[in-house]
């Protein structure tokens, strides 16, 4: 649902934004994910709906709209340290 700001509040809120989406840390993670996609697609997968995760011990395609991802993130890195 979209929020109902006012012309100030918008303004303000899409230079927040804008500024959070330019930091290093998310500079490197969307390279990072353009990187990945793009290697997956010259290797033919279908990655349709897709994103990778920013695990840095493992990277793997996730469906995006899976509600247990955060669930699967953390499992998985937890069994990753108990090797």
């Amino acid at each position: 649902m979209k929020q109902k700001l006012s012309r100030k509040a918008l303004l303000a809120k899409r230079k927040r934004d804008l500024e959070y989406a330019l930091t290093p840390r998310r500079r490197k993670m969307k390279a990072e994910n353009q990187r990945l996609r793009r290697a997956a697609i010259k290797a033919g997968k279908n990655i349709n709906g897709k994103d990778y995760d920013h695990n840095p011990k493992v990277s793997y395609l996730l469906k995006r709209t899976d509600p247990k991802r955060r669930l699967r993130t953390i499992l998985s890195s937890q069994l990753l340290t108990n090797k």
